[in-house]
């Protein structure tokens, strides 16, 4: 059996202790459940010619370089499966959600988000499609907590629409440097969303706070630099040198570690 990667604001935990999500892909709305049995996954509109893919981890795989104690305790979480966002739009709007909030606030905005505006799915929903974000009053967006918010979603949407098609085309690297053309888009901002969608953390925003946290739960001994400390990144990337297939091993693992522990 696997763990589940739960990162992603949209998966609700079920009254059995499972996890269920509403998706869009290229082609159809999915609904994705995870349980004792594994993963489920079902069409409910549109067609099938576009499934969700999951993203396989294993820390087992991790070169000897990586911090024993992070090592050790990322191995006991053993292999975990990720979706890799099937609609770029919607890891575009969460990364967009997430800016300035912490990740608590940013779950429940991004789901009163998509209960408002998106679209349901039962008792869940998917982001509000960019021609409906474009649609949406001031108020509208102020009433659901986004106000702060409102003109990246904006300027997202307009630029969505011109160049989606090329977008979900590149590679993460080069997405993350598209999404930086957006206006109010950063750095940290455009690598999370390409991070979400491509499936590659690699490239994910490393001294993230949340990889801090829970890299310190995880090896508590190791001398990690404090929060405000420039030094974190480096010492990360560092210790899988130019590998950057255990970078993405190490750092989602790590995630997953926060997520499944929460």
């Amino acid at each position: 059996m696997f763990v589940l990667t739960t990162d992603h604001p949209a998966w609700v935990e079920t009254a059995a202790g499972g996890r269920k999500r509403a998706v869009r892909t290229a082609t159809g709305i999915w609904t994705l459940g995870w349980d004792q049995d594994g993963l489920h996954t079902a069409c409910v509109d549109g067609t099938e010619d576009v499934k969700p893919t999951f993203i396989t981890t294993d820390p087992a795989c991790l070169p000897d370089t990586v911090e024993a104690g992070l090592r050790a305790g990322l191995k006991k979480l053993g292999v975990s499966q990720r979706l890799a966002n099937p609609w770029l739009w919607d890891a575009i709007t969460t990364a967009i959600l997430r800016q300035v909030v912490r990740a608590g606030q940013a779950r429940k905005l991004y789901r009163a988000w998509c209960k408002a505006y998106g679209t349901t799915v039962g008792k869940l929903a998917t982001a509000p499609t960019p021609t409906q974000v474009l649609a949406l009053d001031d108020e509208q967006f102020q009433s659901i907590g986004a106000k702060f918010h409102r003109s990246a979603l904006r300027a997202a949407a307009e630029h969505y629409e011109q160049h989606a098609t090329d977008w979900v085309m590149l590679n993460a690297e080069d997405l993350a440097a598209a999404l930086t053309t957006i206006p109010r888009i950063g750095p940290w901002t455009a690598a999370a969303a390409a991070t979400d969608f491509t499936g590659d953390f690699s490239i994910y925003p490393h001294d993230d706070l949340a990889v801090r946290t829970w890299a310190a739960q995880i090896a508590p001994s190791h001398d990690w630099p404090d929060e405000k400390d420039k030094a974190f990144g480096p010492m990360w990337t560092g210790m899988t040198g130019s590998d950057r297939t255990a970078l993405h091993t190490l750092t989602l693992s790590t995630l997953t570690w926060g997520s499944h522990a929460r």
